[in-house]
């Protein structure tokens, strides 16, 4: 479903597999994140993704004129919690704004697991 932005010049869809993808890349180079994850429905297990397969980890809800962002990831064990979860909603919401120029209300972010790096 493309994102739609309309000015007096006409409208722009953006897809939103594009916006997807922005927010992904911004959430993986934020500091204490180790991936993008996705939960197995059947078995409720929780699976670290490929760098191809940044956007399973995130959903997009559009609301009238603003982007709802959910994010769910993998961080770091002995990392603040609190503290990578505010880093990464500040930066995908500024990628996100900045790139594409829509508005984002609220980025969740569900983490997932953890992960030690031996």
């Amino acid at each position: 479903m493309p994102l739609k932005i309309e000015n007096e010049l006409g409208t722009i869809a953006i897809n939103s597999e594009i916006v997807a993808t922005i927010a992904g890349l911004a959430a993986m180079e934020s500091y204490g994140i180790v991936g993008m994850a996705t939960k197995n429905l059947k078995d409720g297990i929780v699976r670290l993704l490929q760098m191809e397969n940044l956007t399973r980890g995130l959903k997009l809800t559009v609301n009238e004129n603003s982007l709802i962002i959910d994010v769910h990831v993998i961080a770091e064990y002995g990392t603040n919690i609190t503290a990578i979860c505010e880093s990464l909603m500040s930066a995908v919401k500024y990628r996100v704004e900045d790139t594409c120029g829509i508005s984002v209300c609220a980025v969740n972010v569900f983490v997932e697991g953890l992960k030690v790096n031996v």
